[in-house]
């Protein structure tokens, strides 16, 4: 399941967006190659990745299941980290790339979180043997 941490991120890279492109002039929006997407969306905030493939919830994987579901929560805070050291590579704005690191840093601090729950949840399953069975459903 989506932490709600996530969405607070979400939000807060929407306004960095926001506050960095709000002021834009014509020459800027095409010198800068945002044209295709203020064409699209003007100045406001569209969740997009890098690629231009807008955000959907495809990209949140639940299963139902506690060890598969946290090994992709896992996954997902390694993916926003490297997101991050990619944009912290890139960016000059020295305001942007505190608030980046921040977040940078949330993203470690959830995915340490999410391996002792799964090291817990893996302990807990040893000691019942339920390999065969999904603990959040079946008895």
């Amino acid at each position: 399941p989506i932490n709600p941490y996530e969405l607070g991120h979400l939000e807060m890279i929407g306004t960095i967006v926001h506050q960095l492109t709000r002021n834009m002039t014509e020459e800027q929006i095409k010198k800068s190659g945002y044209g295709a997407y203020f064409i699209d969306h003007t100045a406001g905030v569209y969740p997009t990745a890098a690629s231009g493939s807008p955000w959907n919830a495809a990209s949140m994987a639940v299963k139902g299941d506690v060890i598969a579901d946290l090994v992709e929560d896992m996954a997902a805070e390694q993916k926003a980290r490297v997101t991050y050291d990619n944009i912290l590579r890139l960016c000059d704005d020295p305001d942007v790339a505190d608030v980046i690191r921040y977040l940078r840093e949330r993203e470690v601090v959830h995915f340490q979180r999410f391996g002792e729950g799964l090291r817990l949840a893996t302990e807990r399953m040893d000691q019942k043997n339920v390999y065969v069975i999904n603990p959040s459903f079946d008895n």
